[in-house]
C-alpha cells in the first residue's frame, strides 16, 4: 500500500498571488506529510487552458492528477481542497474523483476550509484579530464569490456571526449570489462610516478582487463605494496569505489521514 496525497484548487492566472496562496498552501501541507508524495490539481479548466497558451505550465485536471497518481502505484488517495466552501467546485471535484473508485484502494476527502460552525467561528477570529485596528468610523467588507448551491448559506452566517462574536464593522458581500452589494451598501447607510476598506473572501485575490473589487471600472466595489462618498482602501491579500488559514487546511487533512 501506498498513500498519496492531491491538493485541489480552483485556480488562478496571476503568478503572485498564487506564490502566497495556493503554491504556499501545497509546500505547508508537503512539510506536514514529508513522507508522503503530494501533488497538485485545478478544477478551472478555463484557467489551465490560459496557463498553457500564456506560459506553456501544464496544471493536470483532477482525472490527470489521478491518472498520474494511479500509474505512480499510489493505492490510498488523500484528497484536500482548498475551496473556500462545500459547493459547486466541491460537487465536481468528487464527481471526478468517483470514476477513479474502483482503480485506488480507497480515495478519502479533507473537508473544504469552512465546513462547520467551528471552522465559521475561526475564520472569524481570523478576520476579526488582523483587522481590529479599525476605528468606529470605518467597516471592512469582504468579497466572497457567492454560488447558487445550498453550500451558499455560509455567507450570510458569517456576516451574522462577525457582528455576534464583537465585529459590527466587518460586513460580509458575494460576486455572485447573497448577500449583494446593494444589501451592503444599504446596511452601511444606517451607520455612521467614513472610510470602507475592501479585502477578497477567497484563497487568492485573482480576478475578481483585482477587477470586481479593486478595478477602476464604474461597476467595481471600489468605485461603488468612492461614488458613494466613502474614502475606500483595497486590501489584495487573499485567504490563503493568511498562516492560520493554510493550518485550518491541513488540519483537515490530517483529519482524514
Amino acid at each position: 500500500m501506498k498513500k498519496g496525497i492531491l491538493v485541489v484548487s480552483f485556480g488562478t492566472s496571476h503568478p503572485d498571488t498564487r506564490a502566497v496562496t495556493i503554491d504556499a498552501i501545497e509546500n505547508e501541507i508537503r512539510v506536514f506529510c514529508r513522507n508522503l508524495p503530494v501533488y497538485r490539481a485545478w478544477t478551472s479548466k478555463m484557467i489551465i487552458t490560459k496557463l498553457k497558451n500564456t506560459t506553456g505550465e501544464a496544471i493536470p485536471t483532477v482525472w490527470e492528477a489521478l491518472s498520474q497518481m494511479r500509474k505512480d502505484g499510489i493505492t490510498d488517495i488523500c484528497i484536500q481542497p482548498t475551496h473556500v466552501i462545500n459547493g459547486i467546485e466541491n460537487d465536481c471535484m468528487k464527481k471526478d474523483a468517483s470514476a477513479f473508485l474502483d482503480h485506488f484502494h480507497s480515495i478519502s476527502f479533507g473537508a473544504p476550509l469552512i465546513s462547520s460552525t467551528k471552522d465559521m467561528r475561526e475564520i472569524v477570529q481570523i478576520i476579526g484579530s488582523s483587522f481590529s485596528h479599525l476605528s468606529p468610523s470605518e467597516a471592512l467588507v469582504l468579497m466572497g464569490h457567492g454560488s447558487e448551491h445550498y453550500a451558499n448559506t455560509v455567507y450570510p452566517a458569517l456576516d451574522y456571526m462577525f457582528k455576534e462574536m464583537g465585529y459590527p464593522n466587518i460586513h460580509m458581500g458575494t460576486v455572485e449570489a447573497y448577500p449583494e452589494l446593494i444589501h451592503v451598501t444599504e446596511l452601511l447607510k444606517k451607520h455612521d462610516v467614513k472610510k470602507v476598506h475592501l479585502a477578497p473572501f477567497m484563497i487568492v485575490a485573482g480576478d475578481h478582487a483585482n477587477n470586481d473589487m479593486a478595478g477602476d471600472e464604474n461597476s467595481s466595489w471600489k468605485s461603488v463605494f468612492k461614488n458613494a462618498g466613502y474614502d475606500v482602501i483595497c486590501h489584495l491579500k487573499g485567504l490563503g496569505e493568511y498562516p492560520e488559514i493554510r493550518n485550518m487546511l491541513v488540519k483537515h487533512l490530517k483529519a482524514v489521514l
